[in-house]
């Protein structure tokens, strides 16, 4: 079938068209196209296929659009554009309707060409995971085929058998459903020849069931609605890419052990579906290309590179790529074609470009070629110096020509002179050369006319390269210029001036050896962040209860030792040191020093805060006031009351009204541990352990149980639990045990 590509209408990508690419506004334009007369959507479906060339749902809805009012032409046109870059089954099942649709009342003629239609689908789709219908509607229609002599039943049949002997071999969601059709037909032709052929073809339908049930589980991560736009590096992309990735590794990997020419058709086709949803992403193109390329097919890998660049007609990379191939297999004036688009016409080339063309005339066509094309280049307005660097090192390394090296570096000097980088390099050159004399002259001259700030690397070789070729004093006459200069751009230039223990270490260092241990070179780095510091306000604000942490907040230094030189530190002088106060009222005043006061026997602090404390204890109880000494001192936030209530519930605070002189506890017993509230073992041994004691617990109770009850429930969760246990406690008769928890107030009656 003649083709008229989608893609020769490419869509550029960039940031001004990025609302092209809106996929929530594709869909809207879409379903506003279902509406339209077809005179009025054609447009519509043109601007989304010009975006979206891939979109075979979009193809389809045009196509069935033009079906719908008969208009065949358009509909063959329209399935000329599509078909070969969409290789989807639902796109496909309607060309076959179509195809039928046309050729119904033409006879025989008519079944001819619906089946070299059906057979050109299957040539395509049919190796599809989904294309098991496909198969089951071909067969479907050679069944129905009326045969007018035995002869062209006897023809039939053997086209039914050798389709059911091709679908069963494919890994498609009805596999198993056309076996077992290919089994009953084979069975209603002839038992006998039907034995011999389903043992034949059972090994072969093990497989393909087998490699379906893996293939399923790569498809399935594969979203078959995507639209194909540029790659924005969301997550979604990223999975699909990754998905897509993974199918393609294990269709390569050849799972069923077909032959060679089929695997290679089932690879190239999962790329091709693959390019309909990755469209923009050149890597996929590539590697469609390169695959190719290595299976042998050159000039399949051309059209894929062609396609490609109709795809991405920027993407400098593919065309890097294609000229590539071109070039390796000995096509070099197709290579310079591709070379040529990239430069255009001279007024928008890109100075790599410039540099690529100049190397690959120097390999195919010689030396003088790429003269020629050098003093063009440099009269381009696109030309930078790294043009200059690329052909002046191409002279000195491939043509062993360092006179001619020097002339170019000394005529890119005159026009690149403000730029750091040129007279780098240019200075590594005469380094090379071993001419030490030219190189000072080069960085005397560099330096006069460089600024301060834009020296600093200049300043940085100059001094390496005194190093390895001057003496000491040379050293430390271009070490002093240059804190000189520098000193003007410094904040700090005394400090600047000054040497340092630093430059000794940078001095008398080599490659990665140094003359100091790792820790001493991160405090030389510390020693050296500092003394560029050290003249900076401090800003923090330190509360006087923080006089601990002065020293380190005014010096604005981070404490850690082991600072590198390369890392860049916050300005932690300007940080704020968090200084907790505490709510004012006189609970909190007065009980802040008791824990000390009543642990210790002396006041914590002078200024009245002892008499202040012994006037809150001479208003406590006394089992209270033990309460409070043993609180620690709060210096922060105020804390969580109801915290605070549930341990004194669990404390072992003795009755501030008890009717004998001993202590009297909480009944159970010690006050449980944390890990004992739930109602653990431990603590139902010991309670368990005391039954005459716990009746009499439970005796003493029961005065302050109905006090308890007839309180409100409080809102506070624990209050409500220990409410619970005391009426729980209150309810036990004599003997009976309870295996709940009293302090969660669940209770069981049940012993097991």
């Amino acid at each position: 079938m003649a083709s008229e590509t989608a893609e020769s209408n490419p869509v550029s990508v960039s940031e001004g068209n990025a609302d092209k690419y809106n996929v929530e506004a594709a869909e809207i334009l879409a379903n506003e196209a279902l509406r339209l007369p077809i005179s009025d959507a054609v447009p519509v479906y043109e601007q989304l296929l010009a975006t979206f060339p891939t979109s075979a749902k979009y193809w389809k809805q045009y196509v069935e659009a033009f079906m719908a009012v008969n208009n065949d032409e358009a509909t063959r046109q329209v399935f000329s554009r599509c078909l070969l870059n969409c290789l989807q089954v639902p796109l496909w099942r309607c060309y076959i309707r179509f195809i039928r649709k046309v050729n119904d009342k033409k006879g025989i003629e008519g079944q001819e060409e619906t089946k070299k239609a059906y057979e050109f689908m299957l040539s395509y789709v049919g190796a599809d995971i989904a294309s098991g219908p496909v198969w089951m509607e071909y067969i479907a229609y050679l069944k129905s085929v009326p045969a007018q002599t035995t002869l062209e039943e006897s023809q039939r049949m053997t086209a039914i058998r050798k389709t059911y002997q091709r679908a069963i071999v494919m890994p498609t969601h009805h596999v198993e459903q056309l076996w077992r059709d290919y089994e009953n037909f084979e069975n209603s032709v002839s038992r006998a020849l039907a034995k011999g052929l389903v043992a034949e073809y059972q090994p072969k339908y093990n497989s393909a069931r087998a490699v379906y049930r893996e293939r399923k589980k790569y498809v399935d991560e594969i979203d078959w609605n995507m639209l194909a736009v540029p790659p924005s590096g969301s997550s979604k992309e990223e999975m699909q890419w990754t998905a897509w990735k993974r199918l393609l590794s294990f269709e390569k990997g050849n799972p069923q052990r077909i032959d060679n020419a089929s695997a290679n058709k089932r690879i190239a086709f999962a790329y091709e579906q693959c390019l309909m949803y990755l469209y923009h992403y050149p890597d996929i193109w590539y590697d469609y290309a390169m695959w190719h390329a290595q299976s042998g097919s050159r000039d399949s890998a051309i059209k894929v590179f062609q396609r490609a660049l109709k795809a991405l007609p920027e993407s400098e990379m593919l065309k890097y790529a294609y000229a590539e191939l071109e070039e390796s297999h000995g096509a070099a004036q197709a290579a310079k074609k591709v070379y040529e688009s990239l430069l255009g016409d001279g007024a928008n080339a890109t100075a790599l470009s410039h540099i690529q063309f100049i190397r690959f005339l120097r390999r195919t066509e010689g030396v003088e070629a790429a003269r020629r094309y050098f003093l063009d280049a440099r009269k381009s307005p696109n030309c930078t110096y790294h043009v200059y660097v690329a052909y002046a090192m191409m002279a000195f390394c491939l043509d062993k020509d360092a006179k001619l090296a020097h002339n170019i570096f000394e005529a890119g000097l005159k026009r690149f002179m403000h730029e750091p980088s040129y007279i780098l390099e240019y200075a590594d050159f005469l380094c090379r050369l071993n001419d030490d004399r030219n190189t000072r002259a080069l960085f005397e001259r560099a330096l006069s006319s460089l600024p301060p700030d834009e020296s600093v690397e200049v300043w940085k070789r100059f001094i390496q390269f005194e190093q390895m070729y001057g003496d000491l004093s040379s050293m430390l006459k271009v070490e002093q210029r240059r804190k000189e200069a520098l000193s003007q751009t410094a904040e700090n230039g005394e400090s600047t001036l000054e040497s340092s223990l630093q430059d000794v270490v940078s001095r008398y260092s080599f490659m990665d050896l140094r003359p100091c241990s790792s820790k001493d070179f991160d405090h030389l780095a510390r020693q050296g962040w500092l003394s560029r510091n050290v003249n900076k306000k401090v800003e923090s604000s330190v509360p006087a209860n923080a006089a601990g942490s002065t020293d380190q907040s005014i010096s604005g230094i981070p404490n850690n030792s082991n600072i590198s030189g390369k890392i860049v530190h916050p300005d932690v002088s300007r940080m704020l040191t968090q200084g907790p106060r505490q709510q004012p009222g006189p609970p909190v005043s007065a009980l802040s020093g008791v824990s000390n006061t009543l642990a210790n026997g002396t006041a914590a602090d002078s200024g009245g805060t002892t008499s202040a404390i012994h006037d809150v204890l001479k208003v406590l109880p006394p089992s209270l006031a033990t309460f409070v000494a043993n609180l620690p001192a709060v210096e922060g936030p105020s804390p969580d009351v109801d915290f605070v209530i549930s341990i004194c519930l669990q404390s072992n605070i003795t009755s501030a009204s008890r009717k004998s002189g001993t202590p009297q506890q909480l009944s159970g017993g010690p006050a449980p541990s944390t890990s004992d509230l739930s109602g653990s073992s431990r603590f139902k041994q010991t309670r368990d352990r005391r039954p005459g004691k716990r009746k009499d617990s439970e005796r003493q109770d029961d005065d302050d149980t109905s006090t308890v009850q007839s309180q409100p429930l409080p809102r506070d969760a624990f209050k409500i639990r220990q409410l619970q246990k005391s009426r729980a406690t209150s309810s036990r008769t004599g003997g009976s045990a309870s295996y709940g928890s009293g302090f969660s107030g669940d209770l069981s009656g049940s012993s097991g």
